[in-house]
């Protein structure tokens, strides 16, 4: 049986769409998988149980990376094509089920259930969550990485995002670790591991050089995604901004505190019970009003959201997946 599992670009999106590719896997023992994304999400996809080939989508003119992955898969008769991109594809290949997010994509609906939804009915009421399959090296790159922390707690920071209206700012992320890790706080003597990918250097920077100290992790761009992954795995607790290390966090079962301004917590909070979003006093449509041009804005629109909101959030989630 053979599985065609076309997904994102972006990594928080690949993340969101792992549920329906663990259902896949799960509910057809034995199906031999070929997913297809964009270059930067197909490493969260080489841990895949019964993955057969990772095509990378490579964006052309005029459609050409649709083309090469026609060209790539058409010889192929296909049990079921997944398709959460809406591309043509599956309708040019020969195939015995085809599946796609059902339900308008602007409604408040998060993406989970969209992408649930393609299972029926019951999908979408009850989606499978996001997972990530790591290999042992992964999961040694991360005990390795997290071994200067000892038995201490651990608190993940991700001080970054992918566009700089969403990042809280960076003062804020250093007080918050220190309310945290204090004698009184919720992670008394915890380490802290900054996050991010290797483009996150500069935005990570301030809060490296304010935590500089025996129990800071500097983990920005030192571990491959699913290394990331697994790291997480091992974190008492996440803070970050809404991005791809939020989603990873989540699907790893940490207890997660997403931050969100604008953007849209109704489609992309981090999904799962230890989970937790904290939100800008603005709402979204306030920070990112329909005539507003992303690349005019050069400074942070999460401003309003004050450590003490933060850290209480924080505080709770941690309580409750302790009871």
């Amino acid at each position: 049986m053979r599985l065609l599992f076309i997904t994102n670009s972006r990594i928080g999106d690949a993340v969101l769409s792992t549920g329906l590719l663990d259902h896949l896997i799960r509910t057809h023992p034995g199906v031999r998988v070929t997913v297809a994304c964009g270059r930067v999400a197909a490493p969260l996809f080489e841990g895949v149980p019964g993955l057969e080939r990772l095509h990378v989508l490579d964006k052309r003119p005029r459609a050409g990376h649709w083309r090469a992955l026609w060209a790539a898969t058409v010889g192929t008769r296909w049990d079921i094509v997944a398709d959460l991109r809406g591309s043509p594809v599956p309708w040019l290949l020969r195939a015995g089920r085809r599946l796609r997010p059902r339900g308008d994509s602007a409604a408040p609906v998060h993406r989970v259930r969209r992408i649930g939804a393609a299972l029926g009915p019951a999908g979408r009421a009850d989606p499978p969550a996001p997972r990530l399959w790591t290999r042992p090296a992964d999961e040694a790159a991360a005990a390795a990485a997290l071994a200067p922390a000892g038995d201490a707690p651990v608190l993940a920071l991700a001080p970054a995002a992918n566009w700089i209206a969403k990042t809280w700012p960076a003062d804020r992320f250093v007080a918050l670790a220190r309310r945290l890790t204090a004698p009184d706080g919720a992670l008394p003597g915890a380490a802290v591991a900054v996050f991010g990918g290797p483009q996150d250097r500069d935005a990570a920077r301030p809060v490296l050089d304010a935590l500089a100290g025996p129990r800071l992790l500097d983990l920005v761009g030192g571990l491959p995604l699913l290394g990331v992954h697994a790291a997480l795995a091992r974190c008492t607790l996440f803070v970050g901004n809404d991005s791809g290390l939020m989603h990873m966090a989540a699907a790893a079962g940490v207890p997660t505190v997403g931050l969100f301004g604008p953007s849209r917590d109704d489609h992309y909070a981090p999904w799962g019970p230890r989970s937790r979003v904290v939100r800008t006093d603005e709402p979204y449509a306030a920070l990112f009003p329909p005539d507003l041009d992303p690349a005019t804005v050069t400074e942070s629109r999460m401003t309003s959201l004050p450590v003490g909101r933060v850290a209480a959030a924080a505080a709770a989630v941690l309580r409750e997946t302790a009871a």
